[in-house]
């Protein structure tokens, strides 16, 4: 919980330029990042969720990435691969539980 709030709120800084949002940005995803690599494990045997936490990973990659950018870009970059991962990181949020209901 504490990673996506300082995910947000380095966002939102860094949109006023302040020097130390990419830091608080990127700690944030670090942390986001590694729960959703690490605490959602799945050992079942279905591809659909095997390919969603795939999705999911993919998604919390592309949010440290993003931080990244923040430190290399002088534009506003950064904020299409922002885009791209919180797309994938609430589709997978609505659809794995999804899924798992049906597996049951």
């Amino acid at each position: 919980m504490a990673g996506a709030i300082l995910l947000l709120i380095g966002a939102v800084l860094q949109m006023t330029r302040w020097e130390f949002s990419p830091y608080i940005y990127t700690v944030g995803a670090v942390m986001f990042g590694y729960v959703q690599v690490v605490g959602n494990r799945y050992d079942g045997a279905s591809f659909i969720i095997k390919r969603l936490r795939r999705q999911q990973i993919f998604g919390a990659i592309a949010l440290v990435f993003a931080g990244v950018l923040m430190f290399t870009m002088q534009r506003n970059e950064w904020v299409v691969c922002l885009t791209i991962a919180a797309v994938l990181e609430l589709y997978t949020a609505f659809r794995i539980p999804q899924e798992l209901e049906k597996e049951k």
